[in-house]
């Protein structure tokens, strides 16, 4: 019999349909002082590919904050490839910026550029550049902000282990282009499996490529696993960008396939799909927005030689009961007086 504790899970909010209501108004559970916005500075984004709606929520976080306190921004596209990354942050170290945010690919696959960009003296804050959040980083990040990538793990496992019952047959998709999204896939899968649920298989597929693979394995897997296909579980949403429309043509609904959940991060098009019913049921969100405006208080403090602030965000579990609640909203925000919070210590 299956260990159930999805309900039990307490180190994410549910945005569901019961539980924890979490768009209700909360107090800011993040820093309350630190360094007045250092004045006249310059700053780069090196996103690891805009197509990713997780990095993208997170760039508009950026582009939000910056407008507060007051510098001016720069957005470079690495376009989903290593050669793409590693050019992006040429770039951005060519326009001799006051700091760079390195958003959303892994520091260890950039280690020769970003010590460039630390033997420059600039200071360098990170989104999900690695498995270790919080404060001092690898690769000479000041800050690497992120959730507790385990916690969402966790969550994701547990769900299908709630909605599979005795059941469950999970295919786990990750990328080993990245070591965080090892670690997350591996959580997922000791998670079901210590629960007495099955791991039918592990697919490691690039996240860049999604578009031109997902199609065929779905296909395939479907020919392999058929009904006992249950769940399948990615450590991003974009896995399932391309998912749905196979499992469309192999006349398939959404209810009667595999039932989709992602570990992260809660983008606009995965919203879409839970909120429909087609092809997704759940996600553990990120705070994107607001991880844009932590990112940018990181670097006001790296830039001014203060500690950073060591607050770590909490994810949410969105499923389409709980969407239904914010009305047309398609991203998670929440509903607490960050901006507000952080202009306050800004000076702003």
């Amino acid at each position: 019999m299956l260990k159930r504790t999805f309900m039990a899970v307490s180190a994410a909010a549910l945005l569901t349909g019961q539980g924890v209501p979490v768009m209700a108004e909360t107090a800011f559970d993040g820093p309350t002082s630190g360094p007045t916005a250092a004045e006249g500075k310059s700053i780069v984004v090196v996103a690891g590919d805009l197509k990713n709606g997780g990095i993208l929520g997170v760039t508009n976080g950026v582009e939000e904050a910056v407008g507060t306190i007051g510098w001016e921004v720069r957005v470079l596209d690495g376009a989903g490839s290593i050669q793409g990354r590693t050019g992006a942050i040429g770039q951005a170290m060519a326009l001799q910026p006051d700091g760079i945010i390195i958003n959303g690919f892994d520091a260890v696959e950039q280690q020769a550029a970003l010590e460039g960009v630390v033997n420059a003296g600039i200071p360098m804050v990170a989104w999900h550049s690695g498995p270790k959040i919080g404060c001092d980083a690898p690769g000479g990040i000041f800050a690497n902000v992120s959730t507790d990538a385990m916690t969402v793990s966790e969550v994701a496992a547990e769900w299908a282990l709630d909605d599979g019952g005795d059941n469950v047959g999970a295919v786990i998709f990750t990328d080993s282009t990245y070591q965080i999204a090892i670690d997350k896939a591996d959580r997922i899968k000791e998670t079901i499996e210590a629960a007495g649920g099955t791991v039918l298989e592990y697919v490691d597929t690039p996240i860049a490529d999604t578009s031109a693979r997902m199609g065929p394995l779905t296909t395939s897997l479907l020919q392999k696993y058929g009904d006992q296909w249950t769940h399948a579980l990615a450590i991003n949403d974009l896995y399932f960008d391309f998912m749905g429309p196979a499992l469309a043509a192999a006349g398939i609904s959404s209810d009667d396939g595999p039932q989709a959940g992602s570990a992260g991060d809660g983008s606009e098009a995965a919203f879409q799909r839970i909120r429909g019913g087609s092809y997704q049921t759940i996600t553990v969100a990120e705070p994107l927005n607001l991880q844009g405006w932590q990112l940018v208080d990181e670097l006001n403090r790296a830039i001014q030689g203060e500690p950073c602030s060591g607050y770590v965000t909490s994810p949410a579990l969105v499923n389409e009961d709980g969407l239904a609640k914010l009305g047309d909203s398609n991203q998670f925000d929440p509903d607490s007086p960050y901006r507000k919070a952080y202009a306050e210590i800004w000076g702003k």
